[in-house]
């Protein structure tokens, strides 16, 4: 059977399911519409073989076909995410090996430096393009559902300082501290005495910087550094976007470490991208293998349930527990529609290959929490068996006005 044939096949398999504001452009200059509605998204396939992306189109294989040049794709992100993922529903099955694949990763101090690297030290103006001017590079929070990004990234900094209670003179340890935006607001407006550390080069180049330019270098140090290095007692612990890097079977080490620094009436923070699939991990239709093998090198999400478990083997008490889903889902959406909008100046900076990742990633991470296929929990959290001090005994103080 000719590919063409083939494809025809495929095509009316999928009209015959749903109706889709694609377009198809075949090799030979054929059009084919996917229903009456004016055209959204355009896949074009510059040659026959390309065809066999479409024929087994899962995320991860028409991601890699996109990012490789092997297909070409016109429309905005959005679009795109939500229409590549109608092909995937109407051809694949969730259980199929093009669905879910199950991966273990070794971490160890050389390959999550290397990975962080790949992923941050593309260049800080990359990440200015798409991020507030605080370059908070974790999911916002909407107090009230409309707020801008910028607004919106402050009272989650707010929110998570709040949470833990920070007082004036209080130690805080922010691991993975990215740009420095925590250790700074947590000097300056409640008065701790802050250590933020970081793998990114570039992210301790510019954290260090503006320390300096707010008049905070007193007060705080930016570290480079692996969280397994440090060492003392702090007060006040915060860990924002960086366990999804720490490895799956690591957690309950990393967990240990953190209560190893935190004191003993002391609080902890845990924020981070959870799975919602309790068996694999993975997210449906290859989305996951996709950001492993572009994005995020020997990145892995766990369950809640098993964060929680292994916050309890590192001898960690769980105080409260939020679900910031839609916050992200939302934020996600914020940073795509920042990115597309300085899609010249990105393509300047990285290149047309890195642009095609992001592009779809991006997008794809904020259809990913919309669908609740991926999850986003802050962990509020103490010392096993202790009392932390001064946290009250309800929640009201978390949303008291300071």
């Amino acid at each position: 059977m000719s590919v063409q044939h083939r494809l025809s096949n495929w095509v009316e398999g999928v009209t015959g399911k749903v109706e889709l504001p694609l377009r198809l452009e075949l090799w030979n200059g054929q059009k084919i519409d996917f229903s009456g509605e004016t055209p959204r998204v355009t896949i074009r396939l510059p040659k026959a073989s390309a065809a066999r992306y479409l024929l087994q189109p899962s995320l991860s294989n028409l991601g890699t076909a996109y990012v490789e040049g092997d297909i070409e794709v016109r429309g905005a992100a959005h679009d795109m995410i939500a229409i590549v993922n109608a092909l995937a529903r109407s051809s694949l099955s969730m259980d199929g090996k093009l669905a879910r694949i199950v991966r273990t990763f070794t971490h160890d101090r050389g390959k999550d430096a290397e990975a962080i690297r790949y992923h941050y030290d593309v260049s800080n103006e990359f990440y200015q393009q798409f991020l507030d001017p605080n370059m908070v590079y974790s999911c916002a929070y909407f107090e009230n559902g409309d707020e801008d990004l910028a607004t919106a990234q402050l009272k989650k900094i707010d929110h998570i300082l709040a949470k833990i209670r920070v007082q004036p003179g209080q130690t805080l340890l922010d691991i993975g501290c990215g740009w420095g935006a925590l250790v700074i607001r947590a000097a300056e407006r409640f008065g701790a005495r802050c250590v933020g550390i970081t793998l990114s080069e570039n992210q301790h180049a510019l954290a260090v910087e503006r320390v300096k330019a707010a008049g905070l270098a007193d007060r705080v140090e930016i570290r480079l550094q692996d969280y397994r290095d440090v060492r003392g007692t702090f007060d006040r612990i915060t860990s924002v976007g960086m366990f999804e890097h720490v490895g799956i079977k690591h957690l309950p080490e990393y967990f240990g470490i953190m209560s190893r620094l935190l004191a003993d009436d002391g609080v902890a923070m845990n924020h981070g991208i959870t799975s919602t699939d309790p068996d694999n991990g993975e997210t449906p239709y290859g989305g996951g293998e996709f950001i492993q093998k572009y994005v995020f090198p020997h990145g892995e999400l766990a369950h809640i349930g098993t964060v929680l478990r292994a916050m309890q083997q590192g001898n960690l008490e769980a105080y409260d527990v939020e679900n910031l889903r839609r916050h992200y889902a939302r934020t996600t959406s914020i940073w795509t529609d920042n990115f597309e909008a300085r899609a010249e100046r990105v393509k300047e900076l990285a290149g047309e290959k890195r642009f095609r990742i992001w592009h779809v990633y991006l997008a794809g991470c904020s259809y990913a929490f919309d669908q609740d296929w991926i999850s986003l929990y802050q962990i509020v959290c103490g010392k096993g068996g202790r009392h932390p001090r001064g946290l009250p005994w309800s929640r009201n103080y978390m949303y008291e006005k300071r």
